[in-house]
């Protein structure tokens, strides 16, 4: 690894010595290549167990992204469907006419999202429980991040192409891609990441998110278990301009503001960082995120397992977010 980012790396190994996270992948994409850093452990619970960029990873909501952003692209690209069509013309039993594919892919259909009992609920009660929910006044108004817009979205993919949403990411994403380790649910691989520890069980192979575990192979929000090489393969088509999969235009409309204000930092499914905000960034849950600079054909991949054995999450928070603003501030600089 050359010193580009010493910072950022120094950073990631300060906040794992720590104890913030006990392992983590770093992979830089820069100048046509990626360089990764490995440190630390898979594993503490029950057992201590060396981390290797073999490991699969729960990257929870990079699900959002990954998997039911890119299918929604490839369908924009197609003219298969518009941004402001309505939910209810490709999934009738919404019971919202007002919400549009726009708003729940930039987080603004202020839906109230409270379900009695949502993690006891079967997986169809808990379909049919979303399928109610409806937005409030304030729709179109304001960014409110919630994972209900995605499971409606993945239902919504769901009555478009007639089958299960893991087998439409199967072919519409991982396939196309190239992402061979990648899957919606549980993984079929031997060494995947554990994270949390619940009424002293580990999860394991288990997806983490309470909604995506109940609704499994139908879950827009979450979900995915995924590993550092095809998640570069992932990035490395946003940052070389949709590299046939997608075309730059659609591309291009991902990098802006399509918040009904415009003043929502909100592209295509993904947040928008950066000076400019036209850098794409995403999170997810387990301690994970993404971010791409398709202008300057660069990115930083980043896995940590900080949920296990113990969720900090607050904690966390604040040095994930250090973490970005050292990377943001050093990229900065080398392209001055």
């Amino acid at each position: 690894m050359n010193d580009l980012f010493e910072k950022t790396l120094a950073l990631m190994e300060q906040q794992r010595l720590a104890g913030v996270y006990s392992g983590y992948i770093g992979s830089f994409l820069e100048h046509g290549h990626f360089q990764r850093k490995v440190s630390g452990w898979a594993a503490t619970v029950p057992n201590k167990e060396k981390l290797t960029a073999d490991y699969l990873f729960d990257v929870a909501s990079l699900t959002k992204v990954i998997g039911t952003t890119s299918v929604i692209l490839r369908l924009l690209d197609r003219h298969e469907l518009q941004l402001d069509d309505p939910v209810i013309r490709f999934l009738p039993q919404y019971a919202d006419k007002r919400v549009t594919i726009r708003h729940l892919l930039t987080h603004t259909s202020d839906i109230q999202t409270w379900i009695e009992h949502r993690d006891q609920l079967a997986a169809d009660e808990l379909k049919k429980a979303y399928l109610q929910q409806q937005a409030s006044s304030k729709i179109g108004q304001r960014v409110s991040y919630t994972d209900t817009g995605f499971i409606l979205l993945g239902l919504l993919l769901e009555a478009i192409y007639q089958a299960p949403l893991a087998d439409i990411f199967q072919k519409e994403v991982f396939e196309p891609l190239g992402m061979i380790h990648t899957s919606l649910g549980s993984p079929k691989g031997l060494l995947v990441v554990p994270t949390e520890q619940i009424n002293g069980q580990v999860l394991r192979g288990t997806v983490h998110d309470p909604k995506a575990r109940i609704l499994g192979e139908h879950a827009g929000n979450a979900g995915l278990f995924s590993n550092v090489a095809d998640l570069e393969a992932f990035v490395w088509m946003y940052a070389h301009g949709g590299e046939g999969y997608i075309s730059r235009e659609v591309l291009q409309a991902t990098q802006q503001d399509q918040t009904p204000n415009r003043k929502g930092k909100r592209g295509i499914g993904w947040q928008l960082v950066g000076p400019t905000h036209t850098m794409l960034f995403h999170t997810g849950y387990t301690g994970t995120f993404l971010l791409i600079d398709c202008d300057q054909q660069s990115g930083l991949i980043f896995l940590s397992n900080r949920v296990h054995p113990i969720d900090e999450r607050q904690a966390y928070i604040t040095h994930r977010d250090q973490l970005v603003a050292c990377y943001l501030s050093e990229k900065e600089k080398s392209e001055e």
